[in-house]
């Protein structure tokens, strides 16, 4: 069986009474949790003027990123899928609100995390985000999931905010869907990833900002191996010379060119599989598809 949390079952159910509690009380997990949401509220960037902000915790589960949060002067709402965890964290007296919540909801009343627009200064989330891309039940798809996280999430932070998520990416194609949707719902940002050259010691991190690209925009630099700065796109294999990724879904469209006969198969075939990939759902292909209907019957 995988070592990977989110292939054994689903949150709400791995994360049980018994899980919860024993990851509570690991001192090593307490430890790593404390350096991940040190360095996710690092790479947040949020001022240092002494003026408290209201983050959010993705994936609180029982409070360990939201002390952090606490520690640095912050308040904060953590958001959490297992009852469990939630229970724990209510146990040991956190600061923060809690929500119990599936940050991937498809519903149309409520989307994603279901937070009013603009009221958050901010947003971390330590191993979290992976979860999106499991369909834990029929009824889920990662695409549609993905795409109501990320786009409830760009509502409810104020322009200019960040959001950082440390994440552990099965494969660089999960990586690239995860920062595809991303982008698609109007983040600008890159993956940075600390000591990419190391087994034990590589993070990744994801690195947003709710608006368009712009100087200050740009992710800051990862650690190496020897503290110097090293960055990564996430979508190449040399690790020599990373860089940011610095994206932008405000891309000119270009114009569909149209025979005089109209659209044709393989255009109308084409414009359904990019619909497809968009997470939206399209009718399946036929014969009958693009076929010019008779004036009459």
């Amino acid at each position: 069986m995988s070592s990977r949390p989110e292939l054994q079952a689903p949150p709400e159910i791995f994360y049980d009474e018994v899980e919860a509690r024993k990851y509570t009380s690991s001192s090593r997990i307490v430890g790593i949790q404390a350096e991940l949401s040190e360095r996710a509220l690092e790479l947040l960037a949020v001022p240092d003027d002494g003026v408290p902000r209201l983050l959010l915790d993705i994936g609180c589960g029982s409070g360990l990123s939201g002390e952090t949060i606490s520690e640095y002067g912050h308040q904060w709402i953590g958001l959490d899928i297992s009852r469990s965890m939630l229970d724990v964290a209510l146990e040991r007296e956190t600061e923060g609100d809690l929500i119990l919540g599936d940050m991937g909801q498809v519903n149309r009343l409520l989307p994603g995390l279901g937070l009013r627009p603009g009221v958050i200064d901010g947003a971390i989330s330590i191993s979290a985000v992976q979860w999106l891309c499991n369909a834990d039940k029929s009824c889920h798809e990662p695409r549609l999931r993905l795409k109501a996280f990320f786009g409830s999430l760009y509502r409810c932070l104020g322009r200019g905010a960040r959001a950082v998520f440390q994440l552990y990416p099965e494969n660089n194609a999960q990586r690239e869907l995860i920062l595809s949707f991303a982008m698609r719902a109007g983040f600008a940002g890159g993956v940075v990833i600390d000591y990419p050259h190391s087994s034990k010691k590589r993070k990744e991190y994801l690195v947003l900002t709710c608006g368009p690209p712009s100087t200050s925009t740009i992710a800051p630099s990862a650690k190496g191996e020897d503290e110097n700065s090293c960055s990564d796109d996430g979508s190449s294999g040399d690790e020599e010379n990373q860089t940011v990724c610095i994206s932008d879904r405000h891309r000119p469209r270009k114009k569909q060119k149209v025979t005089k006969k109209g659209k044709t198969r393989s255009w109308v075939l084409q414009k359904k599989e990019k619909m497809r990939s968009k997470g939206n759902v399209v009718p399946p292909d036929s014969k009958y598809t693009a076929r010019k209907r008779k004036a009459r019957f």
